[in-house]
C-alpha cells in the first residue's frame, strides 16, 4: 500500500511557477484575440452608425432595415418623416437607418 502514497508527492515548486504564468498568459491571449477580432470591430461599426444618423438631413435618400426606401421629408428628434412616394409618408425611428444613397438614386418621389 505505500507504493500509492510515492505517486502523490506535489511537483517541484519550479514547475508549479511556470503554470501559473501559463494560466494567467492563457486567458489574457483569449481576451487579446477576443478584443482585436469581435470588440473593436463592432465598437467602430456603432460608431460609424451613430456618425451617419446624426448626419441624416431633410432630402437625404436613404435604405432602412425593413428594405423601405424613400426621402426624408422631416426631422422629429429621434423619428424621420420619409416620403416613399408622392401620397405615402411614414415616420420611423432615425436609428433604423441602416445606408445612406446617393442623391438622385430615387426617381421623382
Amino acid at each position: 500500500m505505500s507504493f500509492f502514497i510515492q505517486a502523490a508527492h506535489a511537483a517541484p515548486e519550479a514547475a508549479t511557477g511556470a503554470s501559473f504564468l501559463g494560466q494567467i498568459l492563457l486567458p489574457v491571449a483569449f481576451f487579446a484575440i477576443f478584443y482585436f477580432l469581435v470588440i473593436r470591430p463592432q465598437s467602430k461599426r456603432a460608431k460609424e452608425h451613430r456618425a451617419m444618423v446624426n448626419a441624416l438631413s431633410v432630402g437625404s435618400e436613404v435604405i432602412f432595415a425593413g428594405g423601405l426606401m424613400g426621402r426624408i421629408k422631416k426631422l422629429e428628434g429621434d423619428y424621420a418623416v420619409i416620403s416613399l412616394n408622392n401620397t405615402n409618408d411614414i415616420k420611423v425611428q432615425r436609428a433604423s437607418v441602416i445606408s445612406v444613397l446617393p442623391a438622385g438614386t430615387i426617381e421623382s418621389v
